[in-house]
């Protein structure tokens, strides 16, 4: 198994080499200019996860392993680093953040590993960043924000009980309600101020009850996107389109896609 491993390794090393020397493609390629490639395939890893396709992890897996290689081989033209080194400063990274499997360090729950490696990570790095420093500025919104209040509560800034974020939430609504009805110069730009809040709010409660909040939005997403493809399948049948039924004929279509799905669930766990 071993060595079916480094040859695959060693395999894709040698066709990186060839391309980089061969393709024309492939030669004009720069960091910057695979940058959004590389976050593309990146989403679509998220979406073969989220649809649990593990034929199609594999396939997205490699996408993302050739721009390790890439990235790995731009370095080493560059003279600033290549793929021994990436690999082994991974391999230097994960024994000193797992102290409690490379050291003497006793860590017994997931959340203690959790806690561990975040007081490492800040340790290592660049103390004039702070504690936030690490979060990568061109994560996602929704992301971004998890992520940031995950950080702060394992400073100690968090709620002391998880049902106590719902006031906070509940405080937030009435601000959002209270500059919906204002009428106050710049009104708009507070009013995306008190959404922001607002949602900030959310993506906290959603950490402390254990939910990731970007998968429970994708979850919902692709639900509505479901939905809403059976209503138009089902004007379609009926000789219309959307724009042509009333709302009362759409709400009756979603209640039947809802219910179809009801049913089916049903039948998956009989």
């Amino acid at each position: 198994m071993e060595d079916k491993r480094l040859e695959a390794t060693a395999r894709l090393l040698e066709v990186m080499n060839t391309l980089r020397r061969e393709c024309p493609w492939d030669r004009e390629q720069t960091f910057d200019s695979l940058r959004s490639n590389t976050i593309e395939e990146t989403y679509e890893l998220a979406d073969a996860i989220t649809d649990h396709n593990m034929e199609g992890i594999k396939e997205e897996l490699g996408d993302l392993l050739l721009h390790v290689v890439f990235y790995s081989k731009l370095g080493e033209e560059a003279g600033a680093f290549d793929y021994a080194d990436v690999a082994n400063a991974l391999c230097d990274k994960l024994v000193y953040r797992h102290p409690h499997v490379y050291g003497d360090i006793h860590a017994n729950t997931p959340d203690q590993v959790k806690e561990n490696w975040e007081a490492l990570k800040l340790r290592k790095k660049n103390r004039k960043s702070g504690t936030l420093g690490g979060v990568p500025r061109s994560l996602p919104a929704l992301v971004k924000a998890f992520r940031v209040g995950e950080k702060a509560a394992a400073t100690g800034f968090d709620w002391q009980k998880r049902e106590d974020v719902w006031d906070k939430v509940k405080e937030e609504i009435a601000e959002v309600e209270a500059e919906m009805r204002s009428e106050a110069p710049g009104s708009r730009e507070k009013l995306e101020g008190e959404f922001g809040d607002l949602f900030f709010a959310l993506v906290n409660a959603s950490r402390l009850y254990g939910i990731d909040p970007e998968s429970a939005l994708e979850r919902t997403n692709k639900k509505f996107i479901r939905r809403f493809n059976y209503m138009e399948e089902k004007a379609a049948a009926e000789g219309h389109t959307l724009h042509e039924l009333p709302l009362e004929k759409m709400e009756e279509y979603w209640q039947e896609a809802k219910h179809e799905e009801t049913f089916n669930l049903s039948l998956i766990h009989i």
